[in-house]
């Protein structure tokens, strides 16, 4: 089954044709990172503009290098919540039309569960069930897999999500937006032990994250170093930083798999990126001899492919949509449509 996915729920704008969930035939992303880092982060009416005039070039281009007609796709996909309400509109909307005029099935898909559907592309032989973690600019999540679409939240963040607190940090150390990534490359060359950060935990919930007092605790540090004259070494607060952030994702995930008794680990969303994390997991792993899945680095941020692979088995589970469906700036990814 070949499916055209679109994916529009922040700041880029993307297709794909996916085949039974796993191969993919093309894969087109617009991004829109050099716009958005005049103003220190993402704009949601200039990125909604910009899905507007990217959406039909980005679609053709997906049909073009897969070597099929619109009425040659089994079905459309897009991504339909959780993101910025105005540029999921933009994908939402597109891909009703290209259902209706194509005659085609329309499946919404979950950003989340999407970004997990990725490691079915990077990784074509794994099946739940899995514990995942989800790790990126807006969610920070710790997901039992039980089922490509039966999905059981273990543990979430309670304030920013980890990309968010990376991000942000990241601003305030007078680095370029998207600063998440700068971070983490800046942070390869400081010390990770030259300061002592805090590592929130939650009480009552071992699995939940709480992220804002680590950000703040950066960016007083960076103000009283300032008011007093004093320089701080940017690569070491990074590297200290990246490392407190890494500690309470992996603590948390670790502590999920031994209570569950996992023995694959997944990553996804772009945080799984970071290199750190990376390395980190691979570590872990080995030590108590649990699999662990990551996708390729292209397959970590926002991409259509992620969407198309996930269609496929919310539609297997007949899970579809009519002409009413409707963009949904939050919603959880245990929810159907």
């Amino acid at each position: 089954m070949r499916i055209l996915a679109l994916e529009s729920s922040c700041d880029e704008t993307a297709a794909a044709v996916v085949e039974d969930g796993r191969r993919v035939l093309s894969s087109v992303v617009a991004s829109q990172v050099a716009e958005h880092r005049l103003y220190g982060g993402v704009v949601p009416e200039i990125a909604s503009r910009r899905h507007c005039e990217a959406v039909v070039p980005v679609t053709e281009q997906a049909l073009q290098e897969a070597g099929l007609a619109l009425g040659e796709v089994d079905g459309i996909a897009v991504t339909a919540a959780p993101g910025l309400v105005g540029a999921l509109l933009v994908g939402v909307n597109f891909a009703k039309g290209l259902a209706l005029a194509a005659r085609k099935p329309l499946i919404p898909v979950h950003h989340l569960r999407a970004h997990i559907a990725a490691n079915y592309i990077a990784s074509p032989g794994l099946e739940p069930p899995f514990l995942c973690l989800v790790v990126s600019g807006g969610h920070s999540h710790i997901i039992r897999v039980d089922g490509y679409t039966r999905i059981h939240v273990l543990g979430r963040t309670r304030d920013d999500a980890a990309g968010e607190a990376f991000d942000k940090a990241a601003r305030a150390m007078g680095m370029p937006y998207p600063g998440g990534i700068e971070l983490d490359r800046v942070a390869e060359g400081g010390d990770p032990g030259a300061f002592r950060l805090p590592k929130p935990t939650v009480d009552g919930s071992p699995y939940d994250f709480s992220f804002s007092g680590l950000k703040t605790a950066v960016i007083n540090l960076l103000h009283n170093a300032a008011q007093k004259g004093v320089q701080v070494s940017i690569p070491d607060l990074a590297a200290s930083y990246r490392q407190a952030v890494v500690d309470c994702l992996t603590r948390n995930f670790v502590h999920a798999a031994e209570a569950t008794g996992a023995r694959k680990l997944v990553l996804a969303g772009g945080v799984s990126a970071n290199t750190l994390l990376r390395r980190r997991m691979q570590e872990l792993c080995r030590q108590n001899g649990w699999q662990l899945f990551m996708p390729q680095l292209s397959l970590c941020g926002d991409n259509a492919a992620m969407v198309g692979a996930q269609a496929y088995f919310e539609q297997q589970a007949g899970h579809f949509a009519g002409m009413a469906l409707n963009a949904r700036p939050t919603m959880s990814i245990e929810a159907g449509f």
